[in-house]
């Protein structure tokens, strides 16, 4: 499940962006991954995306 917008994948998503924070992986969506790429590039903590 996505972390951002909650949207299911059926089966694993080799696509799918993996977080961890807090020694917790999250899995980000195809979706949220590109519409938070700088975000995700310059490291900022998920709670400023």
């Amino acid at each position: 499940m996505c972390a951002r917008c909650g949207t299911r994948a059926n089966a694993p998503q080799p696509t799918w962006t993996c977080s961890v924070e807090n020694g917790t992986r999250h899995y980000i969506c195809d979706t949220c991954s590109r519409k938070n790429l700088r975000a995700i590039e310059g490291r900022l903590d998920s709670a400023w995306w």
